[in-house]
């Protein structure tokens, strides 16, 4: 029972954020209740209590529009950006996913709405359980998408600038805003 625990404790550490299948089974797969997950499996703290905790997403934006020509939108900001001289900030997410409409209402804090309107174009993309718009991110070299959401940032060139990072926003929720502002500002353009 334990090393079943701690393997699918790992996976659902590994994988991350919105990967629908591992994240909402685990507990009950396992058959372990909160308390058995932490004492069994000698874990403890925030990581634990944010993992069982019930998020109020009720209030979130959900920007991601799946009836939207998701292709058409990336070359209309390409051209703005062009144009503006900003970077593009393509957020690859669902409207049923709580890390992208954690980080669309991260984007709507003041501080950090300011940079996203003064150094991005911003498009988002609906990529449902990342079997939609998939060609979005295939353009700029993304072949796999791990979970959601997945954040690309491309210059008005096209040339995609996180490549390193692309896949390190499907824990966005939890990410600490501070943090998410300075990735934010390191990679502003137009400023």
């Amino acid at each position: 029972m334990k090393t079943a625990l701690f393997w699918m404790l790992g996976c659902a550490a590994l994988l991350g954020g919105c990967v629908k299948a591992v994240t909402t089974t685990v507990g009950t797969a396992a058959g372990v209740t909160k308390t058995a997950v932490k004492t069994t499996a000698g874990v403890s703290g925030d990581a634990v209590e944010a993992a069982f905790k019930p998020h109020d997403h009720d209030n979130d934006p959900r920007p991601f529009d799946a009836a939207r020509n998701a292709m058409a939108d990336v070359n209309a900001a390409l051209i703005a950006a062009q144009a503006s001289g900003k970077n593009v900030l393509l957020v690859l997410g669902g409207n049923w996913c709580h890390d992208s409409r954690g980080l669309a209402a991260k984007f709507e804090r003041d501080e950090l709405a300011e940079v996203i309107a003064e150094s991005y174009e911003l498009v988002y993309v609906d990529i449902g359980y990342r079997d939609r718009n998939l060609d979005v991110p295939a353009r700029f070299g993304v072949m796999e998408l791990f979970g959601t959401p997945t954040v690309l940032i491309v210059s008005p060139e096209g040339d995609l600038l996180n490549r390193d990072s692309v896949h390190d926003w499907r824990t966005a929720d939890s990410k600490p805003y501070d943090e998410t502002l300075s990735y934010f500002e390191r990679f502003a353009g137009g400023r």
